[in-house]
């Protein structure tokens, strides 16, 4: 059971890492476009809130991953955070919706793309 929960809290470690690096380099990108870019404000803002939802939950996570489940002491507490970390992961993974959705702008690269074949 140990086992499992911390090869469990491992795995989510890495793709909060992974999600982490993905939102910076889109911040970097909006950064680059400018004030120009249409949704700058809002995208930026939303990138931020999503960057310190992570590292808040990569705290958790780390906290949760070092503990001893089987100290039926710390259960209760080690399931509460369990829990929170669950709830800033979905509402991380929310707003990495609403960040693609407004984050995405043409760039006129690759018009290839976009071509209809007739």
């Amino acid at each position: 059971m140990n086992l499992y929960a911390t090869k469990k809290t491992a795995a989510e470690g890495m793709l909060d890492i992974a999600l982490f690096l993905a939102n910076i380099t889109h911040m970097k990108t909006v950064i680059e476009q400018g004030a120009g870019y249409r949704y700058y404000a809002a995208v930026l803002t939303l990138i931020s809130f999503s960057l310190a939802l992570q590292i808040v939950a990569g705290v958790l996570i780390i906290i949760i991953g070092r503990r001893d489940l089987n100290n039926s002491t710390l259960q209760r507490r080690l399931d509460y955070l369990n829990n929170v970390t669950t709830i800033i992961v979905f509402i991380t993974t929310v707003l990495n919706f609403f960040i693609s959705t407004f984050g995405m702008q043409s760039s006129g690269h690759f018009p290839w793309l976009m071509m209809r074949i007739h």
